[in-house]
């Protein structure tokens, strides 16, 4: 007879745990830049948190192979969210990117889209590459099946329009893709023909822009000043945040003590918030913070049993990386200005409560990896 082990992660929930303070301490220091509207922002973060935690517990008690089993179906459901919000959402900034529901606010479908995509992909990929060998035509038709499966909410989520999350889609699919065997030809491939595509929309902006109205419309102008303002250091800000981080030296203003104005700053530019508050020796802090999770979660791929729990583990991993490093490069002018906010730190219900789902099948996966590892007879 075996008796199953059960043990708590404590290094993620202590983690988890500093991200939710800093997230609560630099919310409640954004809020002096907020409209009084918005109501207390950082109780509503507290709220989301707590529901995050109850939501992890929930599906730790459950199965992920009941979960795996019924991907399709959430695809299925992801989807038509996305397809729902073009002519239900509420129009927000230009955007309809959320549902508004009186008594609880606003919910957005493509932060859960994000992991249904990664668990969608994670079990199609492993039941392709069960197979012992693969030709490169089985191959090209598999990802012509995963460009379909991505295609379909990029293009819902692009009516939104939200180009961030198309970005993170296509994110989370190289890093699935990536873990694979796939052939690295393909990885050359696509590599080269975004180049090529980026290459022909900046000679339309540049040299034909008729051209370029008449094949995706104006709003492409917005989104190619918004790149131009990043290169050229230019931008209300850009500059804010720069001028805000640069002057906050070595432990920073202090808390609530944000020297300039942020349009976005519970959002996209908390870090720029949270650094001016806290200075150098406070955003090392946080980095390293990321760093310790980053790698926590490669230790539990390595530990994994399954293929799929790898690829599952992969894919949030390099959506985590891509959020962190494109969300605190753009406040520093490293990179453009994209509307990616900061995993467990920005404000917003949907994306916390998405991110504690992954928490909760991640733990899932670590505890069955214990238990396949280290079994006790009794």
């Amino acid at each position: 007879m075996t008796k199953k082990k059960f043990s708590i992660d404590f290094l993620l929930l202590g983690i988890l745990i500093l991200f939710f303070i800093i997230s609560y301490l630099t919310i409640s220091s954004a809020r002096i830049y907020l409209p009084s509207y918005l109501g207390n922002l950082e109780m509503k973060q507290a709220l989301f948190y707590l529901l995050g935690f109850i939501l992890a517990g929930i599906i730790i008690l459950l199965s992920n192979e009941k979960i795996y089993r019924l991907i399709y179906v959430l695809y299925g459901l992801g989807n038509l969210s996305l397809l729902l919000l073009l002519f239900f959402g509420s129009d927000i900034n230009g955007s309809k990117c959320w549902f508004m529901i009186p008594g609880i606010g606003s919910i957005q479908p493509s932060e859960f889209m994000k992991i249904i995509l990664i668990l969608t992909l994670s079990v199609l990929t492993e039941n392709f590459f069960q197979k012992k060998k693969v030709t490169i035509k089985e191959e090209f038709f598999f990802l012509i099946k995963v460009l379909v499966i991505v295609l379909i909410p990029s293009i819902l989520t692009f009516l939104e329009p939200d180009t961030g999350a198309i970005l993170m889609y296509f994110m989370i699919t190289l890093g699935i893709l990536f873990l694979s065997p796939l052939r690295r030809r393909w990885f050359i491939a696509a590599i080269s023909s975004v180049i090529i595509v980026l290459g022909v929309i900046f000679s339309l902006y540049f040299w034909k822009q008729d051209v370029l109205i008449k094949l995706v419309g104006t709003d492409i102008f917005y989104r190619m000043d918004r790149i131009l303002d990043w290169h050229q250091g230019s931008g209300m800000q850009l500059e804010n945040s720069l001028v805000s981080i640069g002057s906050s030296g070595l432990t920073g203003h202090g808390y609530k003590k944000t020297p300039l104005y942020f349009p976005e700053s519970g959002t996209d530019f908390i870090f720029s918030v949270y650094a001016s508050n806290f200075g150098l020796f406070g955003a090392l802090f946080l980095v390293i913070l990321f760093i310790i999770l980053d790698t926590h979660l490669i230790t539990i791929a390595k530990n994994a049993k399954e293929e799929k729990s790898k690829y599952i583990l992969s894919g949030f991993l390099f959506l985590l990386l891509y959020q962190q490093i494109q969300n605190m490069s753009m406040t520093l002018g490293i990179l453009p200005i994209t509307g990616i906010t900061l995993p467990f730190i920005s404000y917003g219900g949907s994306s916390l409560l998405s991110y504690f789902i992954m928490v909760g099948i991640i733990l899932n996966i670590n505890q069955e990896s214990k238990r396949k590892g280290n079994i006790i007879y009794g």
